[in-house]
């Protein structure tokens, strides 16, 4: 079964992420949730907060790890010993990206292979971005993110004011 890893930034992390780690938790021995900053990114969470949001929502999930790394993705996989690093698939608008990355990955590191897994047809509209904007313009997101989720996200808004 092994370890895959699951990368991404999680500002914040939403029930669309959920989706993927609970179902990849059926296919692995261990996922590995792997919060890291994207430079092209402008997070509303620092890392460590992130990472925390993140090990608060997955905690109900068994063989789930969270985890923070800076550097090379396809590095990082290769010292916690995971051949599979999991990417999600919103849409057909993500796949280009997510294709160029994995393409990538394969020529630094052809022992890792690049999954791609799709959220519930439920969660493939939503994005982090779309989250906190409609928190930042007041609107409920009870129905996106779990609750600690939400109450971080109203407490950084509200002192970012």
């Amino acid at each position: 079964m092994g370890t895959a890893i699951y990368p991404g930034s999680f500002d914040p992390i939403t029930y669309g992420h959920l989706d993927v780690i609970e179902r990849a938790c059926r296919l692995f021995g261990k996922v590995v949730v792997a919060v890291t900053h994207n430079d092209a990114k402008q997070p509303l969470f620092t890392l460590e907060e992130r990472r925390r949001l993140v090990e608060q929502a997955t905690r109900g999930i068994p063989n789930v790890e969270v985890d923070a790394f800076e550097g090379l993705l396809i590095d990082y996989a290769d010292r916690r010993g995971a051949k599979v690093v999991l990417r999600g698939l919103r849409a057909v608008s993500d796949f280009e990206f997510e294709f160029q990355l994995a393409l990538t990955n394969r020529r630094l590191n052809g022992e890792i292979e690049t999954i791609f897994m799709m959220p519930r047809d439920t969660f493939t509209f939503l994005s982090s971005r779309i989250v906190k904007e409609i928190c930042r313009l007041g609107g409920d997101v009870s129905p996106f993110v779990p609750p600690e989720v939400q109450a971080a996200l109203e407490e950084k808004l509200r002192t970012a004011q």
